[in-house]
């Protein structure tokens, strides 16, 4: 393999660019044989290779590490202290010892002499002193498994990598699950050091892929997602190329130097205790952006460096400036730091995401006064302010001020905002020694200018380009989703107009007929489920003018719905124009009163619904943005009607459609549109993008001008036909889902039982390829599920397909684990269609009407939906029971409160008994599982609601075996009555209402 190494620097965490010169084998090669060549080729990198199978023998070979990285021989007492105290602290969980590699690696230990000796376990500043070893093979015990770990990197005698590896075949996505497993079952064993892993690699030695150790907890905690392997990295090189092949990944992200900086430098433990690990590109631009500046420093010349960054949006730009400018307040010299956004709005969401990323790292001000004390102030070294507040505080010392002869480093969020034209200009002039950078994820060229615009392109402004990760790096990496986008015409020019003034008044006109906006609102009500896959998302409307916009939020009053509605506006001078530039919404000021006063009815609308008081007062108005900004992300509100506000620099997982009603071009136009393609889960597939003007021509100009001439391609979902018959895509054939229904019937008749482990494995192969393109074909409007295939049938081989996941899942034995190698089970899919009680109370409340229907025809209707459901199976005796038990004559949703109210309370009695618990702790702990809609055995409640205590004596083992058994049970309670009933959990049986009157 050869490398092309950055010139410039001797220290570039990523390659500048990579050609790999892998010898290509044709021999089969076992995962063993694959373990051996990745070794092999660490040793050869400089890692030292240990036989450490124990844990005893990984103590003493971490006790050995720290005695060489601190130059100290640590005494028996002085070590077990250190050990005990620091290292294996049986308070500290994978997170406290996470934020001791990241934020506190230094002990201070008490020697046996009295002086105290600070102890480090990584050094930070000086890489090369840490020690890096390999082991593999690492066997553990005292989990809830003996697990056997494939490979494992030390940093002195730390394991802060894993590596979990696959044979050549098998998808990467089960060494991943492996990992899950461990994380959930051994990690925590015996002293808990696997719990100091910081980053997880997963390779099949065709593709592998790095994320941190938090990324699966931090997603299902965010998510409630059982799986999150969308949100493992590629590594690539500077040029974006990915590094796939493990041997080619080895000799790149595991050089020494490339991993040392990525564990010491380009991580971040954010203030929610989530750990992110960067991604190649974010490194890349941290590091040019220090490479200009100390390239400036070290220059006879004038002190000054410039350059923008390019990542498109959603890219992860905010956590990227953060660390640039994190690692630029170090710099020998540099005073501060100003990171300058653009309105209010930004300033406060960029102030909460630095906020995450490390806690009062940064200053945010509310006024120019408070700008001028920060930038006097010594201590405030990172400033995050707008640049109308910079502007303010330059024109207020036009003959001067200190700060304008130190050397500041200035970063420019959204670095194609035209508002950036004279202020920019004002602002350069007015300091001495800057550096100037930009991020954007849509510059500015000649093409897209502003012509308007006293300063021009991004170019012009920043100087060169950097580095950069466009649209179509991001969807192939996805880091971001494809958009699938449609049109609706919903007018006609009229005949023999001729003249363009006139057809453009005319058109104006048209566009704004009360008639139109209701048919266009129509036909939103009409689609929403169908876009929002039954609002587990949430969308907004584009509007051309806030005059439009009162049209529509009239419309949708008119129209029945239960879609919670909200918008919110502010001044713009140029609000119809085509490059989406920013409303002023610091204010409501510069309403007029017409416009305003509309405000302030939908502002009492969304107080009436979220009991609020905002209002379009000054204060009152930024609260009522920030309120809504989180209410949005959190998908309590269905649809948001906006002019601009927004539409550009809004983050929110759970966005998924955009309504366009509004002109857009270039940059404001892939702006707005990448509102919706944030990546969430395997539901969310792609961005809706529906239109009610004609946009192709502009989406495929600017696809061009931010991509490349194949964008269009890579970016957009293909058309409906390519995914129901199939398409073929640089020479391979994908089959479409009509074939695979025909296939699925042919060879899976539902008549004849699945009995051999491949047939098995076949038809879960199959029936995944099926609810994966069913659920890109749902978001079709002439998508027909019941003319493929009948809806009975699907029910039956869903629940078949259940059957074999609850039957394979490691979950319910090791011995299993080996057939599921290369199966993936899309159960996240069926989740997001699951029937739930409300369904089936409804159902048998239909057919308690019908005449003549017998209590046993109402079960075998009803029993198919059962089974294939994951939320009710284990609920199913349940419903039958309550079925053989239900009077007609009884309100069905009234009666099966009591009766699962009565059937929970004779449960858990039960469980208390069998298990020996402490019923009044018992009833307190799954009291608030069932209040907060998760049941969790950290902490220190669930213990003491067992009655047995460990023993000195038998070393846990048996109170171990204890704590687990009920675990297990209290688990399987909670998710059986979970969601079925809306009574408090309480012993006296008082129900919710109750509560609330008292």
């Amino acid at each position: 393999m050869s490398y092309e190494i950055i010139a410039e620097s001797n220290e570039s965490t990523v390659m500048a660019e990579y050609h790999s010169d892998n010898e290509k084998k044709s021999a089969y090669e076992s995962e063993a044989e694959l373990e051996r060549a990745f070794i092999k080729l660490l040793q050869k990198q400089g890692y030292e290779f240990k036989k450490i199978h124990k844990e005893q023998e990984l103590k003493d070979n971490l006790k050995e590490q720290l005695e060489k990285l601190n130059d100290y021989h640590f005494t028996p007492k002085e070590w077990d202290t250190l050990y005990s105290q620091f290292i294996a602290n049986k308070n500290d969980d994978y997170k406290a010892k996470t934020r001791k590699i990241q934020e506190d690696p230094i002990f201070n230990l008490t020697l046996e002499n009295g002086k105290i000796k600070n102890i480090k376990i990584i050094d930070k500043k000086n890489i090369h002193k840490n020690a890096l070893q390999v082991i593999h093979q690492y066997s553990t015990k005292g989990g809830k498994y003996e697990n056997r770990y494939n490979v494992s990197v030390l940093v002195n005698g730390l394991p802060l990598v894993h590596v979990e590896l696959k044979r050549r075949g098998v998808a990467i996505r089960e060494a991943f699950n492996q990992i899950k497993r461990y994380q959930r079952d051994s990690f925590s064993a015996e002293d808990g050091l696997f719990e100091f892993v910081q980053i997880f690699v997963i390779s099949n030695g065709t593709s592998s892929k790095y994320y941190s150790n938090t990324t699966r907890i931090a997603q299902l905690e965010k998510n409630h997602k059982a799986d999150t392997f969308e949100f493992t990295n590629y590594w690539a090189d500077s040029k974006n190329n990915n590094i796939e092949d493990l041997m080619d990944f080895a000799r790149s992200f595991f050089a020494k130097h490339s991993l040392l900086n990525v564990l010491t430098r380009y991580c971040v433990f954010t203030s929610d205790e989530v750990l992110l690990v960067m991604r190649p590109y974010q490194i890349v631009a941290a590091e040019r952006i220090l490479e200009k500046i100390k390239v400036a420093q070290n220059s006879k010349t004038k002190n000054q460096s410039k350059g923008y960054i390019w990542h498109t949006t959603g890219s992860g730009k905010t956590l990227t400036s953060f660390k640039s400018a994190a690692l630029a307040k170090e710099l020998e010299s540099v005073s501060k730091v100003l990171f300058v956004v653009d309105r209010k709005d930004l300033d406060y969401q960029t102030m909460k995401e630095y906020d995450k990323f490390q806690k009062d790292c940064a200053n945010s001000n509310t006024s120019t006064k408070i700008l001028k004390e920060q930038l006097e102030d010594s201590n405030a070294k990172i400033i995050i302010t707008t640049i109308q507040k910079l502007d303010k505080f330059v024109k207020s010392h036009l003959k001067g001020h200190a700060i304008f002869n130190e050397e500041v480093v200035m970063i420019f969020d959204e670095c194609h905002r035209s508002q950036l034209g004279s202020m920019h200009q004002a602002i350069t002039k007015a300091f001495k020694k800057y550096h100037l950078f930009g991020f954007t994820g849509t510059p500015i060229f000649a093409q897209n200018c502003d012509k308007n615009n006293p300063l021009g392109t991004t170019e012009q402004k920043f100087g060169n380009c950097l580095h950069q990760y466009t649209i179509i790096d991001a969807i192939r990496d996805k880091n971001v989703l494809p958009f699938r986008v449609e049109y609706h015409n919903t007018i006609k020019a009229k005949e023999g107009i001729i003249d363009n003034k006139v057809r453009a008044v005319d058109e104006k006109n048209a566009l704004l007929d009360t008639r139109r906006i209701k048919e266009i609102a129509k036909c939103i009500l009409e689609r929403f489920n169908q876009a929002t896959k039954n609002k587990k998302f949430n969308s907004i409307l584009a509007c051309s003018s806030i005059e439009a916009l009162k049209k529509y939020y009239m419309a949708f009053k008119e129209e029945k719905h239960d879609l919670k509605i909200a918008t919110i506006f502010s001044y713009s001078a140029n609000e119809e124009l085509d490059m989406l530039e920013d409303e002023n919404n610091e204010s409501a000021n510069g309403l007029d009163k017409s416009s305003r006063d509309f405000l302030e009815g939908a502002i009492a609308d969304y107080n009436g619904m979220f009991k609020t008081s905002f209002d379009t007062s000054d204060q009152k108005f930024q609260s009522y943005y920030k309120d809504l900004s989180q209410k949005v992300k959190d998908r309590e509100i269905d649809l948001l009607m906006v002019v601009n506000m927004f539409l550009t620099g809004f983050d929110a997982t759970r966005l998924n459609t955009l309504w366009v009603d509004k002109n857009l071009k270039y940059h404001g136009l892939i702006q707005a549109f990448s509102r919706a393609n944030r990546i969430l889960d395997s539901v969310k597939t792609h961005g809706n993008i529906v239109c009610f003007r004609d946009l192709e021509q502009d989406l495929n100009d600017a696809l061009m001008l931010f991509g490349n001439k194949d964008a269009q391609s890579i970016a957009l979902l293909r058309k409906y036909e390519d995914y129901l018959k199939g398409y073929t895509d640089n020479n391979k054939e994908y089959e479409g889902y009509e074939g695979l229904i025909e296939r699925l019937l042919r060879e899976f008749p539902l008549k004849e039982p699945i009995i051999s482990e491949s047939q098995k494995k076949d038809f879960i192969k199959l029936f995944g390829k099926i609810l994966k393109l069913e659920n890109i074909l749902n978001s079709f409007e002439n998508f027909k599920k019941d003319d493929y295939i009948n809806p009975r049938d699907f029910q039956d081989y869903q629940s078949k397909y259940l059957d074999f996941y609850d039957e394979m899942r490691p979950e319910k034995g090791r011995d299993k684990e080996e057939i599921n190698d290369d199966l993936i089970f899309e159960i996240e899919l069926i989740k997001q269609v699951e029937v739930n009680i409300d369904y089936i109370l409804n159902l048998i409340e239909e057919f308690a009407k019908e005449q003549g229907v017998e209590i046993q025809g109402v079960k075998t209707k009803i029993e198919p939906i059962i089974n294939s459901s994951i939320e009710l199976r284990n609920k199913k005796d349940l419903i039958m029971d309550f079925i053989d038990k239900y009077n007609k004559d009884q309100e069905v949703h009234a009666y099966f409160q009591d009766y699962i109210h009565q059937k929970r309370e004779e449960e858990f009695q039960k469980l208390i008994e069998e298990n020996r618990l402490n019923e009044e702790k018992a009833y307190l702990f799954m009291q608030h599982a069932f209040k907060g809609g998760e049941i969790s055995f950290s902490g220190t409640e669930f213990p003491k609601i067992i009655k047995e205590k460990p023993s000195r004596f038998d070393k846990n083992s048996r109170y171990q075996e204890v704590k687990e058994k009920v675990a297990a049970s209290l688990s399987r309670f909670f998710h059986r009555f979970c969601d079925l009933t809306s009574s408090i959990f309480k012993k006296n049986g008082v129900k919710k209402d109750e509560i609330n009157e008292k």
